[in-house]
């Protein structure tokens, strides 16, 4: 299909103010989500918060068939989040990991993660074990095979990392962990709203996601997505009275839906912004953005190699995140001298992926993230001033 990329400009007031590689951090947000959550503070606050909220039941209920759809779950598969870390952390804590089990997860994992693998183990005395990259500079399937065994009690890897444009096997990876009926945490942090995302078909136990990257939504939501087969066997680290119901004065009931991994309090106008993001989203089609920023990844990544700069993007298949350096030239002064022409991007350093970086040996690297708004031209005007260096 042909992407309408004049209207998806047309509808992001960012466009006109700056040029945004920066979505694997914080995308522009569509007109539609900023006035969601404006006009809901408006009316919240012109009849209070519990009011408004109690108002707002439906189309709170609207979100989480959305946030389903988006994904392929169901509604009670799905739990609102402040963001993708808390998300993943919620399930991952609640796992009864215990002395001599074993954590299997990607070269490419990123730092939160790997902290939590790390505290866990220290704490309980389970074991962290990091797959190796075949040599398309992916998770290697047959290797992860080869590990299974039944002291692995859980498999977490990072669909798309932080650092690059690689997407991990995630389908072939779920493949294994079903058959070896090990749960399987999928960090969808940066891939969801790029990539088209089905959790039958990635065989997942549970995936995480964050609104303010690729789904253009609010900072601070996320959500999350467990099966039934995994949320039946988890109590969360902690709960509240909406997570779970004191049900007598030594009892209490842990909600049988996602919400077990939610607490009560929640900011509702930026939830509703999520939603509006999400619908925005499927409107457009996973697939078609998927396609688009596929291909605008691509272009860009040919155009900096032909102006000199050294490409670190890994993988058999790539999205839209572009990580790349320039000899003699630091990250930082890049960034700086694109930022001088209005150019958004950020830094991918090792602190945010020891596993990788210590491994491939790379330097700290420049990242830029196209998305479906983005143009050629604008690839055109990132090019000219690395050429300049």
């Amino acid at each position: 299909m042909v992407f309408d990329v004049a209207r998806a400009r047309r509808e992001t007031p960012g466009c006109a103010e700056v040029v945004h590689f920066n979505n694997a951090g914080s995308a522009l947000p569509p007109a539609i989500v900023t006035d969601t959550v404006v006009a809901y503070l408006r009316h919240e606050a012109l009849i209070g918060g519990y009011e408004a909220a109690a108002e707002a039941q439906g189309r709170l209920d609207a979100v989480y068939a959305s946030a389903a759809r988006l994904v392929g779950g169901e509604p009670d598969d799905i739990a609102i989040t402040d963001n993708a870390t808390r998300s993943w952390q919620a399930v991952f804590y609640a796992l009864p990991l215990g002395r001599g089990d074993r954590i299997l997860t990607s070269r490419a994992e990123y730092a939160s993660n790997a902290i939590a693998f790390l505290q866990v183990a220290r704490r309980t005395g389970a074991v962290v074990e990091v797959v190796g990259d075949d040599e398309s500079g992916q998770l290697d399937v047959e290797e992860l095979r080869r590990r299974v065994d039944g002291d692995v009690k859980l498999i977490a890897v990072s669909h798309v990392p932080t650092q690059g444009g690689l997407v991990n096997p995630a389908e072939e990876i779920g493949a294994v962990a079903e058959a070896a009926g090990i749960p399987f945490l999928l960090d969808a942090c940066q891939s969801a709203g790029q990539v088209d995302l089905d959790v039958t078909r990635l065989r997942c136990d549970a995936l995480s996601a964050t609104g303010r990257k690729y789904l253009r939504g609010p900072r601070g939501t996320g959500f999350l997505y467990v099966h039934p087969r995994l949320r039946e066997r988890l109590e969360p680290a902690m709960l509240d009275l909406h997570s779970a119901t004191w049900s007598a004065p030594e009892e209490y009931v842990v909600d049988p839906t996602a919400k077990r991994f939610e607490v009560w309090e929640r900011d509702f106008a930026a939830v509703f912004g999520l939603g509006a993001a999400i619908d925005y989203a499927l409107d457009w089609g996973l697939a078609a953005i998927e396609e688009r920023v596929a291909s605008l990844a691509a272009t860009l990544r040919a155009r900096l190699t032909e102006a000199g700069a050294r490409v670190h993007d890994a993988g058999a298949r790539k999205c839209g995140l572009v990580t790349f350096s320039v000899d003699g030239t630091p990250a930082p002064e890049i960034k700086a001298r694109l930022a001088e022409a209005n150019i958004n991007t950020s830094i991918s350093s090792r602190t945010s992926a020891q596993f990788d970086f210590t491994a491939r040996g790379l330097p700290d690297m420049v990242r830029a993230s196209v998305h479906y708004y983005n143009t050629e031209d604008e690839i055109d005007l990132l090019v000219r001033r690395i050429e300049k260096l």
